[in-house]
């Protein structure tokens, strides 16, 4: 095990930035969020920070360069490794403790209190709780597909050649409506996950990659809220 991170009279601090899709990386859309989050943690620390480094990849891949930069960095100067939130830096829970284990000093904006036992029970009950989701969908999936229903929603749809206006306009409701009912699901996975008001689920959503029902990158508390009305009307 490499000794423990020197503590200088003035804290530093390394920022770490990350999003998953290129379409947010391009846009700036999470990444400027996490930023301001980031910098305003450190400010009431009283720490200086030093850098700031982003990746637009999955947490899953602890081999991102700006993650390998933020450490490196980190290890040189002994600064504190700051991202918005735990599951920026990795989302696997050995990996965090391997890093805590190392001797790297990792906190997130949105965990001010938490130490480094509080951050790896943290770790380990999201990843759980992660795998659980996806094991729920799967079922949930593989048990729609045995009683028959189409997957995949409303992908490539295209009206048979010359339906009447009418027959047009239902096609576009149905097929807003499972695309309602898709998104539904999404914000129920993120409750599961305990993010809960209409503000924090659009900043995930948004976080995350998840088109809005007219293909757009930015999600808002009113988009969240016309989804679930609109789900709900269809249940």
């Amino acid at each position: 095990m490499r000794p423990a991170l020197p503590h200088g009279v003035a804290r530093l601090a390394v920022g770490y930035l990350r999003v998953s899709t290129a379409e947010q990386g391009q846009s700036g859309l999470g990444l400027e969020a996490q930023q301001a989050s980031v910098r305003s943690f450190v400010a009431a620390q009283g720490w200086t920070l030093v850098a700031e480094h982003q990746d637009v990849a999955s947490g899953k891949d602890d081999r991102r360069p700006g993650f390998q930069a933020a450490l490196a960095r980190s290890r040189q100067l002994g600064a504190v490794l700051v991202a918005a939130r735990l599951d920026r830096i990795t989302r696997r829970a050995h990996t965090l403790s391997g890093l805590l284990e190392e001797g790297y000093q990792i906190r997130a904006a949105d965990m001010p209190g938490a130490d480094d036992l509080m951050m790896r029970i943290y770790a380990a009950m999201a990843q759980k709780e992660r795998e659980l989701i996806s094991e729920r969908t799967r079922a949930a999936l593989r048990a729609a597909k045995a009683r028959g229903a189409v997957l995949g929603g409303d992908r490539g749809y295209r009206p048979a050649e010359g339906p009447s206006a009418a027959a047009a306009a239902k096609a576009r409701r149905v097929a807003a409506e499972r695309a309602a009912h898709r998104l539904a699901l999404e914000v129920e996975r993120l409750r599961a996950e305990g993010i809960t008001g209409q503000a924090a689920i659009a900043r995930a959503l948004t976080e995350r990659g998840v088109p809005t029902p007219r293909g757009g990158a930015a999600w808002t508390h009113t988009t969240v809220t016309r989804v679930m009305a609109r789900a709900a009307a269809g249940q």
